[in-house]
């Protein structure tokens, strides 16, 4: 079987750079240990081996599609998939003890999310958005909506799902139209349209638990009057049973990729009879619903990773395999072709890829290590954790997507016209990946939420956090003299991001923000190179402690050299692109303020 991921550079993130067995000292977190932890990531790895990596051309091939009457067909192996890995806890596992779950961190959670995103990640969305929706019934739902709702999702026979966007509002959530009318019965009567629902309908699972955002009739306009409603497909009834609850599938969307992943368009109230029933307070729904879409984010960011992973795994294989030519220097046509791994552009292709899948996935694993820290510590530690997962979301969203995307266009690269052809995987890693730059917020808008909010929030303090945060990586990389270099390049970046800031923070300050905000995508890009190059600068740290030492027993002596030579292969060939942002950034005018847009006829 083809290899999709790296076990070795999991394992390596988990153990030895962001330290999963430190949270054991957590009270809950303290029923765990390594051997437990290795042995749930083996068994994840072995339910992707069986039951997901070996449909995943199939279910591309064989989409699922709109069947008509209400009706979306998946594939048959949908519901064994999202069976197994119910049984194995992996819809449940991270809720608490008294809620049916594990108690398990996100960093174990997600580490298995990853290796199941890298085999299909057509069919792993499905389960992380039933994990989402009833955490978020847990955390604001009554104890009776909990109980009734929450079980059977996590048994994988219920889908949750989000339901946020309509026709007329795309991303703008202000404008949403869904209107709920309150009865005296204790629920809402629901009228409206949502599209773009993932997993809104298909034939894997018995009923549709949407978390669907609506403006309960006579509320404040704008975001300030969404509130939150559990809308079942089919509502529980005295008894057990399950009734029909008038949300109809209208149609779905056949996209580019993610053949497997159901995306619906849904109708409520068609018949005047679809209820829901309110989560929490009153137009609070779309405060709710970002707990939701932000840990969304930051798993659209591992997808992004995993996937782009897969296609590395895939080009990396094919290129020790596939040989053709010979050596520059080599004048003997009668010598056999060798490999095309022994070609130094082949090599500088599969290093980008390297660079920037294993960053991306290092930079996840750290915003799931601060999404437990922030759950289990107190006081001060627990504020600076929140801060950095605020910060880091967007950009580990952003990142991933984008870079994803070019580190999977090289891989169809290496593969030259093989790569384009349906024969090989990597045209359709390219096809999935390309809605990740797209998913709970495209890159503009991430864009402007790191420039516009997070940057400037607390009055800088999350920024000066992640400063202090990746400045503790920069001392321990001074200390090995391999590495005082990369040291002196990394804060000299830091510095220049520090700087550049400061300088559009100017244009805020006299009232200039949509200058301040117009190039806010150049300056996400900037800050994912740099904040890639700590992710690297750290594992180098780890990397080169083993290397001196001679303790090769967690991994190989050349796996360790790898990760110290990616290290610098980044800095040289990947960090400098930093510098060419902050001269964009930098340079007086600005040329994407149009006056009017003849120009671009």
């Amino acid at each position: 079987m083809s290899r999709y991921t790296s076990m070795e550079h999991l394992r390596f993130l988990l153990f030895e750079i962001h330290g999963v067995q430190d949270l054991f000292a957590y009270d809950y977190f303290s029923h765990l240990d390594n051997e437990q932890v290795a042995m749930m990531i083996d068994a994840a790895k072995a339910l992707a081996d069986r039951d997901m990596y070996p449909y995943f051309k199939e279910m591309d091939e064989q989409p699922v599609h709109y069947a008509g009457k209400g009706v979306v067909w998946s594939h048959p192996q949908l519901r064994t998939i999202i069976l197994n890995a119910a049984a194995q806890s992996w819809i449940g596992g991270e809720s608490s003890f008294d809620l049916g779950g594990l108690q398990l961190p996100q960093m174990v959670y997600n580490a298995a999310h990853h290796i199941f995103q890298a085999a299909n990640n057509g069919t792993q969305g499905y389960i992380s958005l039933t994990t989402g929706a009833a955490r978020l019934i847990q955390n604001y739902g009554s104890p009776e909506q909990i109980s009734t709702f929450v079980p059977p999702m996590f048994e994988g026979r219920w889908q949750g799902t989000m339901a946020l966007t309509e026709p007329q509002a795309g991303s703008s959530l202000t404008d949403i139209t869904t209107v709920a009318t309150p009865t005296d019965a204790g629920y809402y009567q629901i009228k409206g349209q949502k599209i773009f629902i993932s997993a809104g309908e298909h034939s894997a699972c018995d009923n549709f638990v949407h978390l669907t955002l609506a403006r309960i009739a006579g509320a404040p306009p704008g975001l300030k009057g969404v509130s939150l409603f559990i809308i079942p497909k089919h509502r529980p009834v005295t008894g057990g049973e399950l009734e029909y609850n008038d949300v109809f599938c209208a149609g779905d969307y056949q996209k580019l990729g993610q053949r497997a992943y159901a995306t619906t368009h849904l109708v409520f109230g068609e018949q005047d009879d679809c209820r829901g029933w309110l989560v929490g307070e009153p137009n609070k729904g779309l405060s709710y619903m970002f707990q939701l879409m932000n840990e969304a984010r930051i798993g659209v960011g591992q997808t992004a990773a995993s996937v782009s992973m897969a296609a590395y795994q895939a080009s990396l294989q094919y290129a020790r395999e596939r040989s053709q030519g010979r050596k520059v220097g080599e004048k003997d046509p009668l010598k056999p072709p060798v490999p095309i791994i022994q070609h130094p552009d082949v090599q500088r292709m599969l290093l980008t890829q390297k660079s920037i899948v294993e960053g991306a996935l290092s930079l996840a694993m750290e915003c799931n290590r601060l999404a437990d820290l922030a759950h289990v510590a107190e006081g001060a530690e627990q504020r600076r954790n929140w801060l950095l997962l605020e910060i880091l979301t967007p950009i580990v969203k952003t990142y991933s997507a984008e870079q994803g995307n070019r580190s999977t266009s090289l891989a169809i690269q290496v593969l030259g016209g093989y790569g384009y052809t349906m024969d090989f995987p990597v045209q359709q890693y390219y096809r999935d990946l390309r809605i990740m730059a797209i998913y709970e917020g495209t890159t503009g808008i991430q864009s402007l939420d790191l420039l516009g909010r997070k940057m400037t929030m607390e009055n800088g303090e999350a920024l000066i956090q992640l400063a202090q945060y990746m400045g503790i990586t920069i001392s321990a990389a001074a200390a090995h003299p391999a590495l005082q270099e990369h040291a002196a390049i990394l804060q000299s970046e830091l510095d220049r991001f520090g700087k550049t800031l400061q300088q559009l923070v100017k244009y805020a300050q006299a009232g200039e923000m949509e200058r301040y905000l117009a190039d806010a995508s150049v300056f996400m890009e900037m800050a994912g190179y740099v904040v890639i190059a700590w992710q690297w600068l750290k594992m180098a740290v780890a990397a080169q402690k083993a290397l001196d030492s001679g303790d090769f027993s967690a991994q190989s002596k050349s796996f360790y050299e790898g990760k110290v030579h990616t290290m610098k292969f980044f800095f040289r060939y990947e960090l400098p692109h930093a510098a060419a942002c902050a001269k964009i950034l930098l340079e007086p005018g600005q040329l994407t303020m149009l006056e009017e847009d003849g120009l671009l006829d």
